[in-house]
């Protein structure tokens, strides 16, 4: 009787579950070998798999995959997508202070600007950040200079996870430190969730204790969305939908197949799922 209704539990969750309003997304880090070398023929490819959106992972002196970002959202929309999010961002420097990197941040953002970009992530932080609150509070402060720019030239800011952020830094969960000490009207999150499940903690924990600070969730798996059988992606991608989320973004970075079947696999299961179109 309890595996019924937990089957029929999953069942409903499954045809129930919402589709998100932008659609699904790629992050072309998981294509990114491919990208390098063709970036025209990748996004057609995947263009042609339903992708919905793409987020962009090489920014550098202006340019998006080594083009023009006139150039490169013009060849995102052509093939039935949207440029909508991206991954960039710099480290503090060890000596000196974050003021110096506003310039840098005047730039990338003017780039992602032209290329249709609405939300910009930094997936990185340096090693301060781990190694004393105070470096953590000085990445907080910057986090929300970054997010006030962004805000300003009509952007949203946001922090990607990886499963570091979960670690205990002089008794504070650093994760958790990030959320209490940036500005919620400067700076999202972008949820990686097989990120936070590595590093100990429940996603679904954190959506229903901070809500809408979620503006994006990374749907990732060991492998293809879905692969390992670890993550019970339909109910947990409902929870964050509910409270908020706008953007959501396949990634995968190991693979059973080549990178690009690997993330037609990943779009196709959303799909099975009840969640993508």
């Amino acid at each position: 009787m309890a595996a019924f209704l937990f089957a029929a539990l999953f069942i409903s969750l499954s045809c129930t579950s919402q589709h998100p309003e932008k659609g699904v997304g790629l992050e072309l880090w998981s294509v990114q070998r491919e990208m390098n070398a063709d970036p025209v023929n990748t996004i057609q490819k995947v263009g042609a798999m339903g992708y919905n959106f793409v987020e962009s992972a090489s920014y550098s002196n202006g340019l998006i995959y080594g083009m023009e970002p006139e150039a490169f959202g013009e060849l995102v929309t052509s093939n039935g997508m949207k440029n909508l999010t991206a991954h960039s961002g710099v480290a503090i420097p060890d000596s000196g202070s974050w003021e110096v990197l506003m310039p840098w941040w005047d730039v990338c953002i003017e780039t992602h600007k032209k290329a249709g970009v609405e939300y910009i992530a930094q997936p990185f932080m340096g090693g301060s950040a781990y190694a004393s609150l105070a470096g953590l509070a000085d990445y907080c402060a910057y986090f929300n200079a970054v997010g006030q720019k962004c805000k300003d030239a009509g952007l949203k800011f946001g922090y990607h996870n990886h499963d570091q952020e979960f670690k205990t830094l002089e008794g504070e969960v650093i994760y958790d430190y990030m959320l209490k000490h940036t500005d919620p009207e400067l700076v999202t999150f972008q949820l990686d969730v097989y990120w936070a499940y590595k590093g100990g903690a429940d996603p679904a924990e954190y959506i229903r204790k901070y809500g809408d600070r979620f503006a994006s969730i990374h749907i990732k798996d060991e492998k293809e969305v879905g692969e390992s059988g670890e993550i019970d992606f339909a109910p947990l991608l409902r929870l964050a939908l509910e409270n908020g989320a706008e953007y959501m973004v396949v990634e995968v970075e190991n693979y059973n197949h080549e990178p690009l079947e690997s993330v037609k696999i990943s779009l196709d299961y959303l799909r099975e799922i009840g969640f993508a179109k």
